[in-house]
């Protein structure tokens, strides 16, 4: 049997943590200093991460190769299959020939791929973010912006952008459900605080999406548009997350922002869009990459029907999603028919902190009720509907799984590599020794969350990790349990941008084969410096200067 230490390298927390930082080191270097192919990059900080738990964390070899397996396997199953399976339903779209009407029907709603980017990426995706998350927000709205002009590289940063916000209230609030059921807090409390420091984050995102699609000249063209819409959605979460619902805070939000961009479109038209859209389709034309959209965004007038029939799939999407999530008995049901597998060889020989058998080591095989299953029903009735035959149907299906191979091997390896931290206690000792500052804790704590979620692409993991840690630390320093735990939600949102398994879906969705390296030097100063912002806004939330913002309870 194995129980994790916090401090297994003579005694020391502070040289454990440096120990266990290693891989996490490797990971930034071979990724983005050498450049090395994601899978590769994992691959190495997957053997470093093996290395340390065995002879520094002192876990049994085969404890530690079963830990890397059912990380593999969770990478399999849900994460690629839900990238594979969106992917598969835009082919679909391809296919039939509408993908080529939901071009028009884009600029039917505006002109301008600025505007359309906030649209998309921020505000359906939000909406995506929520219904279902794990990636399939930035698989899906990644090609929808190649579908307005944008190239592959700037409609990846643009998704990987947008996917922050959203994430903390992501898949129904799970991330602030998990927190409140490890820390014991009431959920709805969490999900108040997070909603008095995400709406302060959506509020810039917008313009932040401009500035990554067009620089400071669209900015100066749409800054309407991004203020009226990050408001709107800012005002909607907020007002959501503290008063209606935590677990609809997204849906709401992303319903709201969506509404008040196509009111504000009706009176108004941004400058410069034509221009726009030609320095895109100039920048598309000097990439070399694979990419799986035309290469001009395509205009003219089409019907009601045919905007209907453009639309159907992703209308098909929130339908099924909002039943699936939304529908108590649907809910209950899909959740019944879920496998949990205790881990051969793992569960009863991985301890936990109280030194029973850890419930991490059981794998929930979601075959109905994951994300990725419920695109599958959809994608098939998406085909039936658009009358594409199972040839065509499931011959894309071959050659998707064919084009996703090395991204198979990239989350994979990511996964295992994160269980390995996880289960040999690494991360954990990482945390421990960064939440030894003190009272000043509150403007260091949103980095756990940060690193968590960059280490597992998941902020509900990051929660599942660190939650309890925050809500230890504020009471051993005097701090507010609920705010640290909801810093550690809110902070987790920065770090999936630069998840090596959101860089590998991003990256594979349009088309940048073996680019994620690139996105990871362009992603990394920005979830820097919006992790900076963040630290500051918890701080602060911490004293007298903005303590005013948190709710009363």
């Amino acid at each position: 049997m194995f129980q994790p230490q916090i401090d297994p390298v003579g005694g020391s927390l502070l040289w454990s943590a440096l120990v266990a930082m290693l891989p996490l080191l490797v990971m930034f270097i071979t990724l983005g200093g050498l450049r090395w192919k994601a899978h590769w990059a994992g691959l190495a900080s997957l053997g470093t991460a093996i290395l340390v738990a065995i002879f520094a964390f002192q876990m049994p070899w085969d404890l530690t190769l079963l830990s890397a397996t059912q990380g593999a396997v969770f990478g399999l199953f849900p994460i690629t299959w839900i990238v594979l399976t969106a992917i598969w339903l835009y082919q679909t779209t391809v296919v039939s020939g509408r993908f080529e009407d939901l071009r028009a029907t884009f600029h039917l709603i505006s002109d301008d791929p600025r505007v359309l980017a906030i649209l998309i990426a921020f505000c359906f995706g939000g909406l995506l973010e929520a219904l279902a998350g794990f990636g399939a927000p930035v698989a899906i709205t990644a090609v929808m912006l190649m579908a307005v002009g944008f190239s592959a590289l700037r409609a990846a940063m643009v998704v990987l952008l947008a996917n922050t916000a959203p994430v903390a209230f992501g898949a129904i609030a799970i991330p602030i459900i998990t927190a409140g059921n490890l820390t014991g807090i009431d959920y709805h409390q969490i999900g108040a605080y997070v909603g008095h420091q995400t709406p302060v984050l959506a509020f810039f995102v917008p313009a932040l999406l401009v500035l990554v699609a067009d620089g400071w000249r669209g900015l100066k063209q749409t800054w309407p548009a991004t203020l009226a819409i990050g408001t709107g959605f800012a005002i909607a979460q907020w007002v959501s997350a503290t008063y209606l619902s935590v677990e609809l805070a997204d849906v709401i939000a992303s319903l709201t922002g969506l509404a008040v961009g196509v009111l504000l479109l009706r009176f108004w038209k941004p400058k410069g869009g034509e221009a726009a859209s030609e320095r895109m389709l100039a920048e598309r034309r000097t990439e070399n990459t694979a990419a799986v959209a035309a290469e001009a965004p395509a205009g003219g007038n089409i019907g009601a029907g045919r905007i209907f029939m453009a639309l159907f799939p992703y209308l098909l999407v929130i339908v099924i999603f909002s039943l699936a999530k939304l529908v108590p008995a649907i809910t209950a049901w899909l959740a019944s028919t879920d496998v949990k597998i205790q881990w051969p060889g793992l569960y009863g020989n991985l301890l936990n902190s109280a030194g029973e058998p850890s419930a991490s080591a059981i794998y929930n095989f979601q075959w109905l009720s994951g994300p990725g299953s419920l695109l599958v029903i959809t994608t098939l009735i998406t085909a039936a509907v658009y009358r594409v035959g199972p040839k065509a149907l499931f011959g894309e299906l071959w050659a998707t799984v064919y084009k996703l191979r090395w991204t198979f091997l990239t989350i994979g390896s990511v996964l295992s590599l994160a269980y390995v931290m996880n289960f040999s206690g690494q991360t954990v000792t990482i945390g421990t020794w960064i939440a030894g500052v003190g009272t000043a804790f509150a403007f260091f704590s949103p980095v756990l969350g940060w690193i968590g979620t960059a280490v597992t692409g998941s902020d509900t993991s990051a929660n599942a990790l660190f939650a309890t840690l925050q809500q230890t630390t504020a009471e051993n320093t005097g701090l507010d349990p609920i705010l640290l735990v909801s810093a550690n939600t809110s902070g987790g949102v920065l770090g999936k941008m630069i998840s090596p398994q959101n860089l590998a879906i991003a990256a594979t969705s349009v088309g940048l084969l073996g680019g994620e390296s690139i996105l990871f030097r362009r992603m990394i100063w920005w979830s820097l410096g919006m992790l900076v912002a963040m630290c500051l806004l918890i701080g602060l939330q911490s004293t007298p200067v903005l303590g005013w913002m948190l709710p009363n309870f």
